[in-house]
């Protein structure tokens, strides 16, 4: 048996088969056919091999195939003197191939071809490659792989129904990379190659560095939706999807530094506004009076009315009723000892008195938490020129960038 490729067709990574054009011949010796002794050769319809025995060959990986009938069925028998049969046919058929795409696009695959005798075992019928079994490799052309060679061999398969012959050739295809430069990986790079042009932007045109960063954003979200169309839904992560997922975080960091940028810059002028505004108060302190012309403090909190009735001290209750308090029952020149210049709350324990040692707990929690941003914010360095952030990302973006795709490539393609 030997087969010959006319083309291969197409190659689906979405339904993982790749589809072929193939002429099949098949050979044997039928001596009940033999006519002559001389080496005679009769070429015979091809509706003759329904009157003769044939192998009942199939492709084990085979999704769909048809046989060509263009102007007639593309079917040959050629009868020997002696018996041998030479069976052939043309046929395009849709093979079974299972690909690994952790590499992908950077990535090799094997595809087979499987033939092997439906219903007879190998006590029948013994499948076997002829010296040459494939013809016609070199001159197939793949417009996104490239054929490497391939390999074919033969082997025994036991099944339910017995043991069958099959043989086999696998493929090596190589894919192209020259696609997936220039739709992918290029227009990946100069998008986030793009969004470092926001660093050399005034930090004050907020719109310009917005919707600069926001675009590329967008842009890149765009890119990634348009590869995934064309793949299978697989769990694993491919090659491709690290390179997209980094390009999209370097561009997001991008818009970040600038919400940094921004937020340092409006934060030191509300710090420098809220120091002008405290000198400027401390100033007009100074120059007011501190002390009442009655000699109490304004400040100071003087001894509520409720308080001066449940007073212990009756002298101070008095005072109430006596001179203290004029006909309205208003404080008339009230001047109590400094001990009672506070304001006391005589009040019964109430529901929400029972879970007062709670409080001291929520304090502390709440003291070192404060303490904790105390200490982070400490730890930041402070930063007197909001500039100095993006001269800084203008050299960290791209010698992250030259990194991470020198690490990407070494990896994926040496």
């Amino acid at each position: 048996m030997d087969i010959t490729i006319a083309s291969f067709d197409s190659i689906s990574e979405v339904n993982m088969d790749y589809t072929i054009t193939m002429y099949l011949n098949q050979y044997w010796k039928d001596e009940r056919l033999a006519f002559s002794s001389s080496d005679e050769l009769l070429t015979l319809p091809g509706d003759f091999a329904e009157k003769i025995w044939v192998p009942d060959t199939f492709f084990a990986n085979d999704k769909s195939s048809y046989l060509h009938d263009v102007t007639e069925k593309n079917k040959l028998v050629r009868l020997h003197g002696d018996g041998s049969i030479t069976y052939g046919m043309r046929f395009t058929t849709t093979l079974a191939c299972m690909m690994d795409l952790h590499y992908y696009p950077l990535d090799s695959q094997n595809c087979t071809v499987e033939i092997e005798s439906y219903g007879y075992t190998v006590t029948d019928v013994v499948m076997y490659w002829k010296d040459v079994p494939v013809v016609g490799v070199e001159e197939a052309e793949l417009p996104q792989f490239t054929i490497m060679g391939y390999e074919a061999n033969d082997r025994t398969e036991e099944l339910a129904t017995g043991v069958y012959r099959r043989l086999s050739i696998s493929f090596n295809l190589q894919r192209n990379i020259g696609y997936f430069v220039f739709q992918t990986y290029l227009p990946s790079i100069l998008i986030v190659m793009l969004s470092w042009v926001s660093f050399w932007i005034n930090h004050e045109a907020t719109s310009a560095r917005v919707a600069l960063g926001i675009t590329t954003v967008l842009t890149m979200t765009t890119i990634s939706t348009g590869v995934r169309s064309s793949l299978p839904r697989i769990s694993y992560v491919k090659a491709i999807d690290i390179y997209l997922v980094m390009c999209f975080v370097f561009v997001f960091a991008a818009l970040l530094e600038y919400a940094a940028v921004n937020y340092t810059y409006w934060g030191q002028r509300a710090k420098k506004k809220a120091k002008k505004m405290k000198e400027s108060n401390g100033q007009q302190n100074k120059q007011s009076p501190s002390i009442k012309a009655d000699g109490i403090a304004a400040n100071e909190e003087i001894i509520e009315l409720q308080d001066i009735r449940m007073s212990p001290i009756p002298s101070i209750r008095q005072r109430h009723n006596s001179k203290f308090f004029s006909s309205e029952g208003s404080l008339q020149d009230l001047k109590f000892p400094p001990s009672f210049r506070i304001n006391r709350n005589y009040s019964f324990p109430t529901r929400s008195s029972i879970h007062a040692p709670r409080a001291p707990n929520r304090k502390r929690v709440i003291s070192t938490l404060k303490k904790g941003a105390s200490a982070i914010k400490g730890a930041i360095p402070t930063i007197k020129d909001v500039n100095i952030i993006d001269k800084y990302s203008r050299l960290i973006f791209p010698l992250s960038f030259v990194f991470f795709n020198t690490v990407y490539w070494c990896f994926y393609v040496l």
